[in-house]
């Protein structure tokens, strides 16, 4: 190429655009002249000579345009040169150069017109360029003068707009800056004010501004600051928190809520609420009772504060127990309330969050609501069975830490009262039967009931011991109703309700139906009903004579003036025990007054025989009952020790006026088996035999001997031996029918009890009725036995009888003279019966068994005197007919009592005088209520009228045979 070059540079050929070279810094390369192309032509052409000659050229010369083929043929030439040689090989090396040239002289005439075309366009390239360098000069020129003219000022106006944009920015965060820094000030006031929602939306707004503004070193430690501030706001929250477990107040809750929610603390706020309300259960009863206790003790000695509340409740004094369980409870009301009205409010909040809302982001949320909203109700419906566990806990060590065996009865009843209305606080609070506070009543009940009942027989012991049975005066128209211990019966049929809610539920029918929760929602306190109840009405039960020297018992039981002021129960005949229904003939208001204006009349049919331990009985069957009706755990406990009292009086009665070894040759059967099974339990079972015996306490255990009480002696005062009272015969029937009417008190409270006895328990309690208070008017045979066998002398008529001669032949019409007498005994007994019933009513049943006993003893006393006849006729068995039909007649003058017991037993044995031998062999077998004595008299007797000595041997026999089995 470089050749070619050279032979274009040395011909002097120009390429046709030559007058641009020198604008041009490409390089023009040189065209072969036409004449060397022509040369070339004109050459033989042989392509295929001519490509040999090319295929020849040795491969070096094609490597690039660095080679120097000089050196290179140079150094090939041999050392010896032949010119021959050299002239060959250099026509070689011309031929092998004519031949490329003529390829490449081809090759350009081929290319040529792409060339010329191509080396017209960079030509005009060229000119472009030279063009745009002419435009660039000419710009640059120009920008020159508008750096200088315009641009310097303009662009510094514009710089100094955008610094102060920046300011006007910065002025604005700076101020933003400045009001956060101050906002601790109104955050402190918001508190202060208790606008915790306020309060906490403020500081989350302050901390997003803040987060903005990090870039400034300032506000880093703003941040962490107003971090400390909420921090410092959940605390204070908390503690407004706490406050609600005491007093609930809707609106401040209301914000305490709100506030937890924007905190997105909803849960948390459930779970440290329960907390406190756990808190303050435990601070309000520590503080209660240490108020107490620090009072009571007078100094101001502080170990009390460090005491566990357990052995506090153990330095509580009998006086202030009373209050400070009452201050107890209403505390913890305090705290159950705010309980229960916390639920309220979650429940109408839940309400009102539960409406439908149509916005999709709404119901998102509310969905996530859903959630705090089911685990807000659970951990409250959960916490109500933990919040009453930990009261009844906290109550039952203060139960549990005084020995209450030696409390007044009244102020023991006030406890059961209190706790049973707590106990009804518990059920209506969660549902809980409280059996952690049943246990522990039930412990300090049966404690104390075992002292008390103790004391209570000694009691009744001294009474029965002093008692003269005198008739206590008591209104015609007495119940056991008008006597305070049985007012809660009136007051509430339902022995479940406490006393005090008894009393508000007669007050006020409409509120009887509503819980204490709704009854005390917003103000009062269901504690607070004992002390206003306290006040009783005075008793009116007392006749007015008998009492008017004696002032205290006119201060007791002094009549009222003004009809008002006499209970409903008063203002009827009476009320139904069971039903409390009032019967339909009710006593007008001016017989009530009458009554209680005049005396007692001592012939009233209808005014109940009673003493003054009667009336203590009773009392304490009511008060038995009063704890039977609040605490129903101990009821078999109280109505068994209900049962001892009875027994006692039953008892006693029988000791000093029943009990006579002459009973059993009566022959009367004057007491039953049953009667006499009853006795023989209760002297086992109740009486201590060894405490007057010369062997006390070398039989039986201390533990035994314990629960019984030992025999009671009759008051000396009491004297049954004078006849001119009839031995005692006033007494015996104030004994008697105090004692029958005691048992017709308990039989109108059978059913009463029977609701309070547990099912398990019922066989004992009707067992109880069954076979003793039942038993109690059979004593009235043993009692009024003794009199009536005292009364008559019917040993002088026996005397009489026996002088008396039988074996006459003539019949009489003129009755024996032993018959006016024993009827003038007859009348002078009824005589001394009607000067008795001058200072004590003997009812019906009473001169019935008396004339009974008499009538049975005299014809028993006429049998064995006309059994002790030795010799007698037909004439004087006619004799002895018309003497006892003679007594009959006068008899039947003398007493209302009919049929004349016994009558038939006196003429069967007449009669029998007259029985052949077999028909009084059977008589002897059919008839044993004769004795032996009296069936072998009669044998006797009818010897040698109709009966001979074979014959009487026989029967004689007969008799000894039914009398062997007896011995």
């Amino acid at each position: 190429m470089q050749k070619i070059k050279s032979l274009m540079a040395r011909q002097g050929l120009k390429s046709p655009q030559e007058s641009m070279a020198d604008l041009s810094p490409v390089e023009n390369l040189r065209i072969p002249s036409k004449e060397e192309l022509r040369e070339l032509r004109e050459q033989p052409i042989d392509p295929q000579a001519e490509q040999e000659i090319i295929d020849s050229i040795e491969e070096i010369y094609f490597s690039n345009d660095s080679f120097d083929m000089v050196q290179h043929e140079l150094e090939k030439l041999p050392p010896e040169l032949n010119l021959q040689e050299l002239e060959e090989y250099r026509d070689k090396l011309k031929r092998q150069q004519a031949a490329v040239s003529k390829k490449v002289a081809d090759l350009i005439l081929e290319k040529q017109p792409s060339y010329v075309k191509e080396l017209e366009r960079v030509t005009a390239l060229q000119t472009n360029l030279q063009l745009a360098a002419v435009i660039c000069t000419n710009a640059r020129r120009q920008l020159s003068v508008s750096k200088e003219g315009f641009t310097e000022a303009s662009l510094g106006l514009l710089a100094n707009q955008r610094r102060r944009q920046l300011l006007t920015g910065l002025l604005k965060s700076l101020r933003t800056i400045k009001t956060l820094q101050r906002t601790d000030v109104r955050l402190s006031e918001m508190l202060e004010e208790e606008d915790y929602p306020g309060a906490i939306q403020l500081c989350l707004e302050c901390q997003k501004a803040a987060s903005t503004f990090k870039h400034y070193s300032c506000i880093s430690e703003l941040n962490s600051k107003l971090q400390d501030t909420l921090e410092q706001i959940e605390e204070q929250l908390d503690v407004a928190l706490s406050k609600t477990c005491k007093h609930f107040d809707v609106s401040h809750y209301t914000k305490v809520q709100l506030a937890y929610t924007l905190l997105g603390k909803t849960q948390t706020a459930m779970d440290q609420l329960h907390m406190h309300f756990t808190q303050a259960i435990h601070n309000t009863v520590f503080q209660v009772v240490l108020g107490y206790v620090e009072l009571c003790a007078g100094n101001a000695d502080t170990k009390f504060q460090k005491m566990q509340y357990k052995d506090l409740c153990t330095h509580i004094t009998l006086d202030s127990y009373i209050p400070c369980l009452t201050d107890l409870c209403k505390a913890l009301w305090e705290v159950m309330l705010s309980y229960h009205r916390t639920m309220q409010w979650h429940e109408a909040h839940d309400k009102k969050e539960t409406t439908p809302t149509p916005d999709d982001a709404a119901a998102t949320e509310s969905d996530e609501s859903v959630v705090d909203r089911s685990y807000v109700k659970k951990k409250l419906e959960h916490g109500l069975t933990r919040i009453w566990q930990d009261v009844q806990l906290k109550v039952k060590a203060y139960i549990l830490g005084t020995d209450m065996s030696n409390f007044k009865y009244d102020d023991f009843i006030v406890v059961l009262d209190v706790i049973s209305r707590l106990m009804q606080v518990g059920e209506e609070f969660c549902g809980s039967k409280s059996e952690v506070l049943q246990e522990s009543i039930k412990r300090q009940s049966v404690n104390y009931f075992k002292n008390y009942h103790r004391a209570r027989l000694e009691e009744l012991r001294m009474f029965l011991e002093n008692e003269t049975w005198e008739l206590c005066p008591v209104k015609s128209n007495f119940n056991i109703a008008q006597l305070h211990e049985f007012k809660f019966m009136g007051q509430c049929r339902s022995p479940s309700v406490s006393p005090s809610r008894q009393a508000v539920s007669s007050t006020s029918p409409a509120q009887e139906e509503q819980s204490l929760f709704q009854q005390y929602l917003q103000e009062g306190n269901p504690f607070e009903m004992h002390a206003e109840n306290k006040e009783e009405e005075t008793e009116d039960v007392l006749a007015s004579n008998g009492y008017e020297s004696d002032e205290l018992e006119k201060s007791v039981y002094q009549d009222y003036d003004s009809d008002s002021d006499v209970p409903e129960e008063l203002k009827q005949d009476y009320v139904d025990e069971q039903t409390g229904d009032v019967p339909l003939k009710s006593v007008s208001r001016e017989t009530i007054r009458s009554k209680k204006k005049s005396d007692y009349n001592l012939n009233k049919t209808n005014a109940p025989i009673l003493t003054n331990t009667t009336l203590n009985v009773i009392r304490l069957v009511g008060k038995y009952m009063q704890m039977m009706n609040i605490l129903k755990p101990i009821a078999f406990d109280v109505i068994h020790c209900v049962s001892q009292l009875f027994d006692y009086y039953l008892y006693a009665v029988y000791t000093f006026f029943g009990r006579n070894d002459m009973y059993e040759s009566s022959g009367l059967g004057l007491i039953s088996s049953r009667l006499r099974t009853t006795l023989n339990r209760i002297q086992e079972s109740l009486i201590d035999m060894e405490a007057v015996g010369e062997n006390a306490g070398v039989h039986g255990t201390a533990e035994d001997r314990k629960e019984k009480v030992p025999s009671p002696h009759l008051s000396q005062l009491v004297v049954l031996t004078n006849s001119g009272t009839l031995y005692g015969l006033a007494q015996r029937v104030v004994a008697t029918e105090s004692l029958v009417f005691l048992a017709e008190q308990f039989e109108s409270l059978q059913s009463h009890l029977d609701t309070m006895m547990p099912a398990a328990k019922k066989p004992f309690l009707q067992q109880f009725y069954s076979q003793t208070v039942s038993t109690a008017s059979e004593l009235r045979k043993p009692i009024y036995w003794i009199v009536a066998a005292k009364a008559i002398d019917y040993e002088q008529m026996l005397l009489m009888m026996a002088g008396v001669k039988w074996d006459i032949r003539d019949i009489m019409s003129q009755h024996n003279v032993y018959v006016d007498v024993l009827l003038k005994e007859f009348e002078q007994f009824n005589k001394r019966l009607g000067d008795v019933s001058r200072h004590v009513r003997i009812p019906l049943p009473v001169s019935n068994v008396l004339w009974e006993h008499c009538i049975r003893l005299a014809n028993r006393t006429l049998v064995e005197g006309y059994a002790n006849v030795k010799k007698c006729s037909n004439e004087g068995r006619a004799l002895m007919q018309l003497d006892f039909q003679q007594f009959l007649m006068k008899l039947e003058k003398l007493t209302d009592l009919r049929p004349i017991p016994d009558k038939e037993f006196v003429e069967t044995y007449i009669k029998a005088y007259y029985l052949t031998e077999n028909d009084m062999e059977q008589f002897i077998k059919n008839h044993r209520e004769y004795s032996m004595k009296q069936l072998a008299n009669l044998v006797n007797v009818c010897l040698g009228s109709h009966i001979n000595k074979k014959a009487r041997q026989k029967l004689l026999a007969a008799i000894d045979d039914i009398d062997r089995p007896k011995r």
